[in-house]
């Protein structure tokens, strides 16, 4: 059965952990390590069984691997899921048995936050193993990923909006952004700085009155966004908003967004592509918060990480070529990008220098 399931979804390893003491039910889920280590969050989520929380961490770090590779980091893909509810089920003790599993794959799944976890929570992790990204800035960490997320998140549209109109002034363009969280906010007020026309809607009406005081948005209902006259469609807080019911509505010519899983089924994605919408991939488009992580592998710098997050353009634009040169959809076109990599880089297998090699070390010489 489960060996049946993770032959289909291509994975290498799947852990499944417990601690009767601790309360611990977590599944760690490896993808493909042929890039580098396995890099993904961790969830902490009520689930209704198991089958829930396994289908859903086989998705999410299979996921992660076509990300990793579209951003061009040298990591793999993994996820991790704890069965149990955020606001009520943690422990310092939960976390610690979860950091200690961690550190039994010496390295070769590395986690980070995720829904239902915040870095209080990592910091339990990070005392068993150091194979955490996204601790606190004290520890050499890299902080809050938002603002880069949301800064990889205006390239993204900048490569769309060239595609689209052969120029990139966001200026010139109106946007319907539909979520005003940490990384929405913070791409509203990327927008605003460059001159566009910003129309806001939240479940907060906190966060739209901030929109609307501090930045000059205006502000709409939470069903009339799809609605909107805007040029873009920018989706940066739940998944599967683009769908049968909102695709009709929408009156953009480009979707690009910091949200995960914006499109709710592939055929909506074939739909978009009839209809001559651009859709930016959503991994593609928010993989700064990844980048920004990955970078505290090798030692966390700011200024690299913005730098890092400028090539989202170019991949986002390598992406448009390839549905181009293919006659594919964009959606497609970011999976063939990623998968094109992978197979590229499984490819390279150095000559055995022997420099490596097994030393022997009980042996004595000389006698």
């Amino acid at each position: 059965m489960i060996f049946d399931t993770i032959a289909n979804t291509g994975h290498e390893q799947v852990v499944f952990c417990q601690s009767k003491d601790a309360g611990l039910k977590a599944i760690i889920a490896i993808h493909n390590t042929v890039l580098g280590p396995a890099l993904g969050g961790l969830r902490m989520w009520p689930y209704k069984n198991e089958q829930e929380a396994l289908n859903d961490v086989l998705r999410l770090s299979r996921g992660m691997t076509f990300k990793n590779a579209v951003a061009g980091l040298n990591i793999g893909g993994g996820k991790a899921v704890i069965i149990g509810d955020p606001a009520k089920d943690k422990s310092e003790a939960l976390f610690r048995a979860f950091g200690r599993f961690v550190n039994s794959l010496n390295g070769r799944y590395i986690t980070a936050e995720d829904v239902g976890i915040d870095v209080n929570d990592m910091e339990w992790v990070f005392r068993e193993t150091e194979f955490v990204t996204g601790v606190h800035q004290v520890h050499g960490g890299s902080g809050d990923p938002s603002p880069f997320t949301a800064y990889g998140t205006l390239q993204g549209l900048m490569a769309a909006l060239h595609a689209k109109y052969g120029e990139e002034d966001v200026g010139k363009r109106s946007f319907a952004v539909q979520g005003a969280g940490h990384v929405g906010m913070e791409f509203i007020k990327l927008l605003r700085e460059q001159g566009a026309k910003v129309f806001v809607t939240d479940i907060n009406p906190e966060l739209v009155k901030r929109a609307v005081d501090e930045f000059g948005c205006t502000a709409v209902g939470l069903d009339e966004i799809y609605d909107v006259d805007a040029d873009v469609y920018s989706p940066c807080a739940l998944g599967g908003t683009v769908n049968e019911k909102t695709l009709p509505r929408l009156k953009a010519k480009i979707i690009c967004g910091a949200a995960n899983n914006q499109l709710a089924t592939d055929a909506i994605g074939d739909e978009l592509d009839k209809r001559g919408i651009l859709y930016a991939p959503d991994y593609a488009v928010n993989a700064g918060g990844v980048m920004n992580v990955s970078l505290e592998i090798d030692g966390y710098n700011r200024e690299r990480a913005m730098r890092m997050m400028r090539t989202i353009y170019h991949n986002v634009g390598r992406i448009f070529q390839i549905a181009k040169r293919d006659g594919i959809p964009t959606y497609k076109a970011a999976d063939r990008m990623a998968e094109e990599r992978i197979a590229a880089i499984g490819k390279i297998k150095l000559p055995h220098m022997g420099n490596n090699g097994p030393r022997f070390l009980g042996r004595m010489r000389g006698h």
